[in-house]
């Protein structure tokens, strides 16, 4: 077995202050700029980074459905919204069972259409942004389309102290999830998903502790798990990190920030990764392997 190739970091934006939520929506790459609060574009035709939107109430994740809807995670908006093509911006969960969500962080979009979120509390990060947290629990939710056009609104872990990024396999089988607590679990951990819908109790696939755990992550086309991780105050520092199914390591890339934060891929054909970092600048590597995406 050959060892894999070294992957070449570009950086074709930045610094902007922390970036975050890589999504490609067919032509160009989304991502969010969370201290500015707003969504950027970067163009690889030209090579230009454009504002898509602004008073973004510091989202953080974003994805786009089937149909190219843009769907984000607002922390300080404490909200999954929907950024409609003329612009309009529609709220479709803010709270559960009465109280307000703490500061949505990133999301998931399934093959039947649900939104599936992590709700951590970042309120000590950005107390003034976001306020004081109503739920006693951080948790991953699911969203469910009605056929009226409103989505309701389960909770779906129960066992998550700051759960982060997220991702749900083609099959609909398994739901991973990034557990980062930096007093607590720092896991990879992965979740059956039952017949009924609901949750079987979590394997954990990897264990970073005591160093900074994944923070964002994406599959490429063998479901292979592409993850963003490490810091550089312990451990090997900032990475990628390639695992199979079963969360065994693959590959491990250095990457040239110290705090990589999400990737996603992007290209006409899916090769490309983009990956945000804390330093706020973008990347571009071109790793050989080919990614999925629900859209386009």
């Amino acid at each position: 077995m050959t060892a894999p190739t070294r992957w070449q970091f570009r950086q074709v934006a930045g610094p902007f202050g922390l970036t975050e939520g890589p999504a490609w929506d067919g032509e160009a790459l989304l991502f969010s700029n969370l201290p500015n609060s707003r969504i950027l574009r970067y163009h690889p035709q030209t090579h230009k980074t454009e504002t898509w939107r602004r008073g973004t109430r510091m989202a953080n994740g974003l994805m786009l459905d089937r149909g190219g809807r843009r769907f984000a995670c607002e922390a300080a908006g404490r909200c999954i919204a929907c950024y409609h093509p003329d612009g309009a911006r529609a709220v479709i969960a803010d709270s559960f069972e009465g109280k307000r969500l703490n500061s949505p962080n990133d999301l998931a979009i399934d093959t039947e259409g649900r939104i599936w979120f992590s709700d951590p509390d970042y309120s000590s990060h950005w107390a003034e942004a976001i306020g004081p947290p109503e739920l006693e629990h951080k948790s991953i939710y699911r969203l469910d389309p009605r056929s009226d056009g409103s989505w309701s609104i389960q909770r779906m872990t129960h066992d998550t102290a700051r759960p982060n990024g997220l991702l749900v396999t083609p099959d609909l089988r398994t739901l991973y999830v990034a557990e980062s607590d930096f007093q607590g679990d720092r896991q990879l951990r992965a979740y059956p998903i039952l017949g009924d819908g609901t949750l079987g109790p979590c394997e954990v696939l990897h264990d970073f502790a005591p160093h900074r755990g994944i923070d964002g992550m994406c599959l490429d086309a063998e479901c292979n798990l592409v993850a963003a991780a490490g810091w550089e105050k312990s451990g090997p520092g900032g990475m990628i990190y390639v695992f199979d199914p079963r969360g065994r390591i693959l590959e491990r890339h250095p990457t040239p920030c110290q705090r990589p934060t999400n990737c996603s891929w992007g290209g006409h054909d899916l090769r490309t990764l983009y990956l945000t970092s804390v330093c706020g600048r973008l990347y571009r590597i071109e790793t050989g392997r080919k990614g999925w995406l629900i859209y386009p």
